[in-house]
């Protein structure tokens, strides 16, 4: 894919002098209307038009291409390292990217990492907005549907407490909030395998995407038909 970034500060730069050239016509065009020369006001009142529309064309490249950017950049949510203790019983360990971790002991087949998402309008999006969310839960799965209906699922609370929460209020006051395009809950699960480690990130559409980090990783869930 052609990487549009390396353009973008060449548009924002261009975009800038293009005004400050305008600008300069403006003061121009005073002096002469002042100065009663109508044909010169005429020639520089057409470069200030001139400059203005490249303004506005250069910003608005810059802030189309630097929007797209977003729309094709994941953001890292958590790293997962898994250590087998027993059969279907395994000891995980979540790193977040601010360098907090939680551990937590989970049964089953298949961790599942579950967030709370807020995804942004496109005008916001555009503007440099990107996909807030909140890391709820980690539970286990089980790969058999009999055996996950037979047993109590294993779960772990991430969220903590939070004494403003823009996602009820996003629920409750939607009409506040006219900048959020949806609010939904998204999860990513993959198998659990010893010495395993797993990156979960999220996409710039507000869905999780989880992924072996290491080769190792991938070889083992290739060999679970992953």
């Amino acid at each position: 894919m052609f990487d549009f970034s390396f353009f973008v500060p060449l548009l924002f730069t261009a975009a800038v002098v293009a005004a400050l050239i305008a600008l300069a016509q403006a003061f121009a065009v005073r002096r002469h209307w002042r100065a009663r020369r109508r044909f010169a006001c005429a020639h520089r009142s057409a470069w200030l038009l001139v400059f203005l529309l490249l303004t506005v064309l250069f910003a608005g490249l810059g802030f189309a291409l630097r929007g797209y950017g977003l729309l094709t950049t994941e953001a890292p949510v958590a790293d997962i390292h898994a250590r087998q203790l027993s059969s279907q019983w395994f000891a995980l360990r979540v790193d977040f990217p601010d360098g907090t971790h939680r551990s937590a002991n989970l049964h089953g087949d298949e961790w599942q990492l579950d967030a709370r998402v807020i995804k942004w309008a496109p005008r916001a999006v555009a503007l440099g907005a990107q996909p807030l969310f909140r890391v709820d839960r980690l539970s286990g799965r089980y790969r058999d549907a009999a055996q996950a209906r037979a047993t109590l699922p294993s779960v772990v609370a991430l969220d903590g407490d939070s004494v403003v929460d823009l996602w009820q209020l996003s629920q409750r006051f939607p009409r506040w909030l006219p900048w959020i395009d949806a609010d939904y809950g998204s999860a990513a699960f993959l198998p659990l395998v010893d010495g395993g480690n797993y990156a979960v990130t999220i996409s710039p559409l507000g869905g999780l995407v989880a992924r072996p980090s290491d080769a190792a990783t991938a070889e083992k869930l290739r060999t679970l038909g992953w």
